[in-house]
């Protein structure tokens, strides 16, 4: 088992939900992030004053997945975020050792 962590552009999360919904995968947490990178931030207008803002919000995601729904689930993510722009964000794979449905106690793969 595998746990993806995709770090996106936040308008397109609807658009990688969808993706994985086409190709089985069915759980999916996001999380509201800030951070910075090769894109640097921007700078803002605001009330005549010019700010920096350093930090871009970003949406984080992570999917709990099988062995073999690990390069389809690598190749939606991947179409469904792209822009082509600078920003468009990163894809981590790590591996993950448990996973336990609390409701029935099922354990492994069968609790994905």
């Amino acid at each position: 088992m595998k746990l993806i962590t995709a770090i996106i552009k936040p308008f397109k999360l609807d658009e990688v939900y969808e993706a994985l919904e086409l190709i089985g995968i069915n759980g999916m947490t996001s999380y509201d992030v800030r951070g910075f990178g090769r894109q640097n931030g921007h700078t803002e207008l605001y009330r005549g004053a010019e700010y920096v803002i350093d930090y871009l919000l970003k949406l984080k995601i992570q999917i709990a997945v099988s062995d073999e729904q690990l390069d389809d689930a690598l190749q939606a993510i991947s179409r469904a975020a792209f822009t082509g722009k600078i920003g468009d964000g990163k894809i981590f794979v790590g591996q993950l050792n448990e996973v336990i449905r609390v409701r029935t106690g099922e354990s492994g793969a069968t609790a994905l």
